[in-house]
């Protein structure tokens, strides 16, 4: 346990925390630039990978258009049509009309490189050139045939040759321009597989990346040496990275909606993530020499600050023994250096004081006894208060002693010392205030009527002494007092609108006041000074800095005096307090009434 007190020295934890804000500086600092440098990477790459893609499909969309035009030209070409007009007639065309669709061939197949050669077959699947026995259903699959048919002149992509892999083919149907575009025949294409290599001109050696073309049924249609790689699970497949011969790439999918084939790019992720790899390495090696060196900072200047506070313990510590000496270590910080210099003048001072101390202990004593010898006065007012109360009774005056006795208890309560029963509750406040009317309507007679309106809520209320009193007397002196007609003192107590808070209300029915002296006595009560010059005119001003003392550190500070008056209609005048706060002991309040 004493080894785990002595890690909590300010010189660990000075060197802890500046440690741990230096790693979490650090560390979000890395991460951001991190997270910054990784993202423009990896847009970067994500461009490259688009811009290949973009190359790659302007090129395959460049062979697919040509041999498109190319087979349309021929499928509409006069002696071609005418040739399949016979045909359909049941006129099976001469040996010079076929010889002379090698002249027609010919000519577009020496526009378009890529063809190796042309097939033109009858409607009914006869070989009409070249010249030979077999069958359009010999050379494809039935459902070539049917998709032509559906497409209605459309070309038709079929992929690898069966009988020669070296070469592609697609079919198209040729539609009888004067016939209503009646089926006439179809053009078989042979296209030459090395045409479809798009590695050569759109990727990037240094990257690494491979472009796969790939038929509906996942069989490589641009690499004769890869012919036997099965590519199917990548067209079904979701995922972003693949495994292909053994190393991961990142897959990018294009899907050809004229071929059914689909264009496949990928980008070894080596290759993606190089930069980040030395991204992530210069981080960790600035942010291990960062804190290296901001550890044996912090370390210096840990020591630095607690060495000097080290010696000044030590030197404090020997006043345990009676001794205050002071610390005569030199110290060469500025803060430092000042509490060392105030840590020496308190020893010097509180020296002089011991020698001192005997004479203020004896005066300390008189100061005492003069204090007991003057509680004697405000007893003997008391005890001749009541001797005349009884002198009264006997004589039959119980009115007036009815209010000697009120007068005495005013007197006692008033006179009391200021830290003896300093909180009492709202019940006994509102009892003084009864007295103190009693007395008023003595002297004033029918001028003067009151009522006090209390809730039973509010009784035991804590409140300071003689804080509503001051209000009452305030508004029979500038209230009762200065009107000729009888005026009305009203005290209520409430609840306050605010849970847990009590609203006093002390109002008259006097002159009232106009908006600039209410404005002006408003200023007053806020800088702590009085405008009145008749009699008790402080009395405002006293509850306002008395409210302001005792509630002014709460949590939810006490406003103040409200003031609101009209000419001919009086003044009223409240506050709020809580039920619950005031900094008071709740066992000392004074409840007697």
């Amino acid at each position: 346990m004493m080894r785990l007190r002595e890690l909590y020295t300010l010189r660990n934890q000075i060197f802890i925390g500046f440690f741990v804000v230096m790693l979490i500086i650090i560390s979000v600092a890395g991460v951001f630039i991190y997270d910054r440098v990784s993202t423009l990477l990896k847009n970067n790459t994500e461009k490259h990978i688009q811009q290949t893609a973009v190359q790659a499909t302007g090129r395959l969309d460049a062979i697919i258009s040509q041999i498109d035009s190319m087979t349309l030209q021929v499928a509409t070409n006069t002696n071609v049509q005418q040739l399949l007009m016979k045909e359909l007639d049941g006129q099976p065309g001469t040996f010079n009309e076929r010889q002379s669709l090698l002249e027609i061939a010919g000519s577009y197949q020496a526009y378009t490189n890529n063809v190796e050669s042309l097939e033109l077959y009858t409607s009914d699947n006869k070989l009409l050139f070249p010249m030979g026995d077999s069958t359009l259903t010999s050379r494809v699959d039935k459902c070539y045939i049917e998709e032509a048919n559906r497409q209605k002149g459309r070309l038709v992509w079929i992929g690898i040759d069966t009988n020669d892999p070296n070469y592609i083919l697609a079919i198209r149907q040729i539609s009888m321009l004067d016939r209503w575009f009646m089926r006439g025949g179809y053009i078989l294409v042979r296209i030459q597989r090395s045409s479809f290599e798009l590695n050569e001109s759109t990727v990037n050696n240094e990257a690494g990346e491979s472009i796969l073309l790939v038929d509906e049924h996942g069989r490589l249609v641009n690499s004769i040496e890869r012919s036997d790689t099965v590519l199917e699970p990548f067209l079904d497949s979701e995922n972003q990275t693949v495994t292909f011969e053994g190393q991961d790439y990142v897959m990018v999918k294009q899907h050809s909606d004229k071929t059914n084939w689909t264009l496949i790019i990928l980008t070894p992720v080596q290759y993606i993530t190089k930069g980040i790899s030395v991204l992530r390495t210069a981080l960790y090696a600035s942010g291990g020499i960062g804190a290296l060196l901001f550890l044996i900072m912090s370390f210096s200047l840990s020591t630095l600050i607690t060495r000097p506070i080290i010696q000044l313990i030590k030197a404090m510590r020997k006043s345990r023994f009676g001794v205050l000496t002071p610390n005569l270590e030199t110290v060469h910080t500025i803060e430092l250096s000042e509490l060392n210099n105030t840590y020496n003048q308190m020893v010097n001072h509180m020296n002089q004081l011991i020698r001192v101390v005997y004479e203020k202990e004896m005066l300390q004593s008189r100061t005492e006894l003069k204090a007991l010898q003057a509680q004697i006065n405000p007893h003997f007012l008391f005890n001749t208060l009541e001797a005349f109360n009884w002198s009264l009774e006997e004589k039959g005056e119980e009115e007036l002693a009815s209010l000697v006795v009120a007068m005495s208890k005013l007197f006692r309560y008033t006179i009391s010392s200021p830290n003896q029963d300093e909180w009492v509750t709202i019940g006994v406040e509102l009892e003084q205030v009864k007295r103190y009317l009693q007395l008023m309507q003595m002297r004033l007679g029918e001028r003067l009527s009151w009522s006090i309106d209390i809730s039973p809520s509010c009784n035991s209320v804590a409140i300071p002494k003689l804080l509503i009193q001051p209000l009452v007397e305030n508004a029979i002196l500038h209230g009762v007092e200065s009107k000729i007609k009888p005026g009305k003192i009203i005290v209520s107590v409430l609840p306050s609108d605010r849970e847990g808070w009590t609203t006093v209300t002390v109002s008259d029915d006097g002159p009232g006041m106009n908006e600039e002296l209410l404005r002006q006595l408003s200023k007053a009560l806020e800088a702590g000074s009085s405008i009145s010059s008749k009699g008790s005119g402080i009395g405002l001003v006293n509850v306002q800095q008395r409210l302001k003392l005792y509630y002014g550190s709460e949590i939810e500070k006490v406003e103040g005096l409200r003031l609101s008056s009209r000419i001919s209609a009086g003044t009223i005048v409240e506050f709020e307090i809580p039920n619950e706060l005031g900094g008071h002991d709740s066992d000392k309040i004074n409840s007697d009434c």
